[in-house]
């Protein structure tokens, strides 16, 4: 199956920091912007961060194999390769984590690298890799 980039818009309370964010922590590139927005390049998907503090809110969660997942979540998969720089990145940087840089369902169908963190608006997301790619979709 070809795959194609996705868009996502999101509500952030602060350009800045979302930029400083999105850039520098996480290595997305820049695209369009305005007053009001700014298009990331993350992992090849277009997401758009727009000024709208008011609409800016705190996921619920839901338990996921002993963890509390923030309900209202976007991310990337990685390669595992990229995933661990990614973490190490994130620990180095001392992000707080929702969610510490662990392997899930060891052992099971979809076994993952995954963790969670929020952005400075508290947007949550989560960076996942899996060591055999089939994975991703599988269902037994």
């Amino acid at each position: 199956m070809m795959s194609t980039p996705f868009h996502l818009a999101f509500p952030v309370s602060s350009l800045i920091d979302t930029r400083q964010f999105y850039e520098d922590l996480l290595g997305c590139t820049v695209g369009r912007t305005s007053e009001r927005w700014i298009d990331f390049n993350f992992y090849g998907h277009q997401i758009t961060a727009h000024l709208k503090p008011e609409e800016v809110l705190k996921a619920q969660t839901n338990e996921v194999d002993g963890d509390q997942v923030p309900v209202r979540h976007f991310g990337a998969i990685l390669d595992m390769e990229t995933w661990e720089k990614l973490a190490q990145r994130l620990e180095n940087a001392n992000i707080d984590f929702i969610i510490e840089p662990h392997v899930r369902f060891k052992g099971e169908v979809g076994e993952q690298a995954t963790m969670f963190f929020l952005d400075p608006s508290g947007n949550a997301l989560e960076f996942k890799a899996f060591q055999n790619q089939s994975q991703i979709f599988a269902s037994e």
